[in-house]
């Protein structure tokens, strides 16, 4: 009997220590986010994996052969701004209003720059996508492929509100990104930004989709248009105008900032997503300007409107959307009966949640494409179809001009940049090449306000007085405008030299 119950004691004390124990390796697993070393076979590194990541079905993602089928399509971009004499004066606003007003202009010279970025081969006939302030105010634009070839590019066209240009290659047969859809991609999901960072060729790095429709607002004016991908792959400097890719290696998105106290990456990067390039790319390859479409309406995110006072209370119906403030008179939203105060909840029947996310959809249509909104008014859905102007408000392609002696092409003003800066005339920069403006040091975004104290306020005036000024005696040429930063310039330009 005494046996049994020494036993049976022995038992139990043998039963707890096992319960002990495994509460204690229970405790300890947790302690350590059950994270387990796992040895693999074929004498390979040792490798930490989660618990969730053994018992999952999903395999490990394959990269490689993205990496390999994209890293030939990116390229490496250096952009040489030379070194010139320049004649600059600034000038006070009397001077616009006197008549053969000549002040005394000085000269400088500017040491050459040297910048260096990356970018994307689209076509086998050598159209390359690259990021605008990359190549922004270039002399030469040099480009090297993986394979080490160099070539000299020729700028196609640039657009500083999407931050893209386009640039061009001879030859033939070149490797190409083919191009992908950034709508498809899900938070979460493998990319790699392949790229130049510190100007070193050829580097590949991954990470995830962490959010999209980001707006970080890095650029300037009222036009802009930012819809990021933020990626926790790393971007650089240097990695500007590269490819963002997925597991297909599809292109999804342009490589553009990082957002970083210390200006390298800290785990935040943004990449221009396909949406916006495509329409953008087919826009300056054909008209060698972006056709930009018009909504015509003023508003902010819903979320945003509900934390006004004077929204305290209010129901929209939604959370989500784009709350109309205001329309503009010209726009195709009041054409079609759009209304203050309704709700923009949808495009061509794609969602939209934020102001960002309608811009982001609105950028890739024409003027003259027709799209249909679905919106809320007094919380009931009902369908617009809303033809899209330019910023002229009306349907027309607007293409640059091109004056080819004085190098540059010529573009409207944009409405915001009018605003800002309270002025009713003038013709902008759209960009610069080599020629007679170059020389004098103007430089693209620039606003002609007069040219031998006329005004203004078309392409074809800017020919006009340039003709009468080659025929006349003096051949001199006085350009007064103003930069979107406000600050005003003349430039003086003597065609007798030329």
């Amino acid at each position: 009997m005494k046996k049994a119950i020494k036993f049976a004691t022995f038992s139990l004390a043998l039963i707890c220590c096992c319960v002990l124990a495994s509460v204690i390796t229970t405790n300890l697993v947790n302690k350590k986010n059950s994270q387990i070393i796992y040895v693999p076979s074929d004498n390979a590194p040792y490798t930490t994996l989660s618990q969730a990541a053994l018992t999952s079905k999903a395999q490990p993602v394959d990269l490689t052969d993205a990496a390999e089928k994209t890293v030939h399509g990116v390229v490496h971009i250096k952009s040489t701004v030379k070194s010139r004499t320049q004649t600059y004066q600034e000038m006070p606003d009397i001077f616009e209003y006197m008549f053969g007003a000549r002040p005394r202009q000085r000269q400088y010279r500017t040491e050459p720059q040297v910048g260096y970025g990356s970018g994307v081969i689209l076509t086998k006939d050598g159209y390359i996508v690259t990021n605008n302030h990359v190549i922004e105010k270039a002399d030469e634009i040099q480009v090297t492929l993986n394979d080490n070839r160099v070539f000299t590019a020729t700028l196609v066209g640039a657009d500083a509100n999407t931050d893209l240009a386009l640039i061009k290659i001879d030859g033939d047969d070149f490797p190409t990104v083919p191009m992908g859809n950034s709508d498809d991609l899900r938070l979460g999901e493998w990319v790699l930004a392949v790229g130049n960072p510190f100007n070193l060729t050829s580097s590949v790095t991954a990470g995830v989709v962490s959010a999209k429709s980001r707006k970080i607002g890095i650029y300037e004016g009222g036009e802009s248009i930012e819809a990021f991908i933020q990626t926790d792959a790393a971007i650089n400097m240097g990695n500007s105008g590269g490819a963002l890719v997925n597991v297909r290696g599809e292109l999804v998105g342009i490589n553009a900032a990082l957002e970083s106290p210390t200006g390298t990456y800290a785990g935040y990067g943004f990449a221009i997503p396909t949406t916006i390039v495509k329409k953008v790319v087919a826009d300056l390859r054909e008209y060698g300007s972006v056709q930009r479409a018009i909504l015509g309406i003023i508003g902010g995110d819903v979320s945003s409107m509900l934390q006004l006072d004077e929204n305290k209370g209010k129901d929209f119906g939604t959370v989500d959307g784009v709350f109309i403030s205001d329309l503009t008179e010209s726009g195709g939203a009041v054409a079609a009966g759009i209304e203050k105060g309704d709700v923009i909840i949808a495009i061509n029947g794609k969602k939209v949640r934020t102001m960002t996310e309608l811009q982001e959809t609105i950028v890739q249509y024409r003027p003259g494409d027709k799209v249909t909104v679905t919106l809320l008014r007094n919380k009931k859905e009902k369908k617009f179809e809303v033809e899209l102007k330019n910023t002229k408000g009306n349907t027309e392609i607007m293409k640059e001009a091109d004056l080819d002696l004085l190098g540059a092409t010529f573009q409207e003003v944009p409405e915001q940049t009018r605003r800002d800066l309270n002025i009713a005339y003038g013709v902008q920069v759209g960009s610069i090449k080599n020629g007679l403006l170059k020389d004098q040091g103007v430089q693209r975004g620039y606003i002609i306000l007069r040219i031998n104290n006329q005004q203004i306020r078309s392409v074809d005036d800017i020919e006009r007085l340039y003709k009468e000024a080659a025929a006349s005696p003096n051949q001199e040429l006085f350009i007064s405008g103003v930069y979107p930063s406000g600050r005003r310039a003349i430039y003086g330009i003597n065609l007798s030299e030329d």
